[in-house]
C-alpha cells in the first residue's frame, strides 16, 4: 500500500526468526505533532517534547519497535541516519535530529534476547520509501492480541494501516497491534454490559497485570494544525483503538499515538472536529486490519 500523504516514507527492519522488528517513519520538513499515552506500561523516548509549549515545534521522525525497553535504542541509529542527512533542529553545534520513540512487549514470543537497536533502526530508515508493507512486520513482528483471558485464546497482531479522506484532506493511521484485549469482537463488550459475561480471567493469574502487550501508531494528515489540535487528534486516535480494541488501555498496555500534521493542505479551525472523526475511523480500521 502507498503511503498517502506527500513526504511522509516509511520503513521497516524484520527478524522473523526471534519475532521482532522495527518500524520507522521519516516526516518532511515543517511537520508537526504531539500525542497521548492511555496505557498503563508505557515504553517511550522524547515523548514529553510532543506536548504543547515545548520549544522545538517539529518531528522528523517516528520510531515503532519491539524490544520493550531495550527496542527503545533503535532511535539512536535513525538520529545517525538523520544528522548525516542535514536533518533535524539546527544548533550552533549541527542540526539535532527530533526522533520520537514508542516501543511494545514482545519479548515473550520468538527468541526474546534480540531486541531492535541502533544498526537495526537505522536499516528501517534506510529501507523508508512510500510504500508501506503491513501485517507481521517491522515492529509487529512479534505482535500478539486477545492475551487477557490467556495464551490459549490469544492471535497474532501486526502492522495495519488505514486511510480516510473527504474532500482534500487526508487522515492516514499506521498502527502496530499488540493489544492484551481482543480486536474486532463487540460481543464481549456487549456480555458484560448485559451481565452475562463468565469468562473473566482468573484473579490469581494475573493476566490483566501481565506487562506483557502495547499498541502503538500514530496519524497523521496533510492539513496544517498546530500542536494543540494535534494533541486532540491523538485523543481521538485512542478513541478509534478503543473502539477496536476490547478490553483497552489495561495497565499491561503502554497504549501510545502520536498525530503529526504536514501542514501542505490550508485548514481552517471548522475542520479540526471533523479531522478527529477522521482520525477515529482510521485508526479503527487500522487496528482491525492488523489481525
Amino acid at each position: 500500500m502507498r503511503f498517502p500523504i506527500d513526504g511522509v516514507r516509511v520503513g521497516h527492519w524484520t527478524d522473523v526468526e526471534a519475532r521482532t522488528g522495527c518500524t520507522v517513519v521519516l516526516f518532511p520538513e515543517g511537520t508537526v505533532a504531539s500525542g497521548e499515552v492511555r496505557g498503563g506500561a508505557p515504553a517511550t523516548r522524547e515523548f514529553d517534547l510532543l506536548a504543547p509549549g515545548r520549544t522545538v515545534d517539529r518531528l522528523d521522525a517516528l520510531v515503532l519497535s519491539g524490544g520493550s525497553a531495550f527496542g527503545l535504542a533503535a532511535a539512536d541509529g535513525v538520529m545517525a541516519h538523520l544528522e548525516g542527512h542535514g536533518v533535524g533542529h539546527p544548533t550552533g553545534a549541527g542540526p539535532v535530529p527530533i526522533v520520537v520513540g514508542l516501543s511494545l512487549f514482545d519479548l515473550l514470543v520468538g527468541d526474546g534476547s534480540m531486541r531492535p537497536g541502533p544498526e537495526e533502526g537505522r536499516a528501517a530508515a534506510e529501507a523508508a520509501s512510500g510504500e508501506v508493507a503491513t501485517g507481521p512486520v517491522g515492529a509487529g513482528t512479534g505482535a500478539m492480541v486477545g492475551t487477557w483471558r490467556g495464551w490459549s485464546r490469544a492471535r497474532r497482531g501486526g502492522i495495519g494501516m488505514a486511510v480516510v479522506r473527504r474532500d482534500d484532506l487526508v487522515v492516514a493511521a499506521l498502527m502496530a497491534v499488540n493489544a492484551a484485549g481482543d480486536v474486532g469482537d463487540p460481543a464481549t463488550s456487549a456480555a458484560i454490559a448485559d451481565g452475562l459475561f463468565v469468562d473473566w480471567p482468573d484473579p490469581e493469574s494475573g493476566k490483566f497485570d501481565a506487562r506483557g502487550n502495547t499498541t502503538i501508531g500514530m496519524v497523521v494528515t496533510n492539513a496544517t494544525l498546530g500542536r494543540e489540535y494535534c494533541m486532540l487528534l491523538a485523543g481521538s486516535a485512542h478513541d478509534g483503538l478503543a473502539r477496536a480494541v476490547f478490553p483497552p488501555h489495561t495497565r499491561s498496555d503502554g497504549d501510545a499515538l502520536v498525530a503529526a500534521a504536514t501542514g501542505t493542505l490550508p485548514t481552517s479551525e471548522s475542520d479540526v472536529d471533523v479531522l478527529r472523526a477522521m482520525a477515529v475511523a482510521a485508526v479503527e480500521r487500522a487496528v482491525t486490519s492488523a489481525c
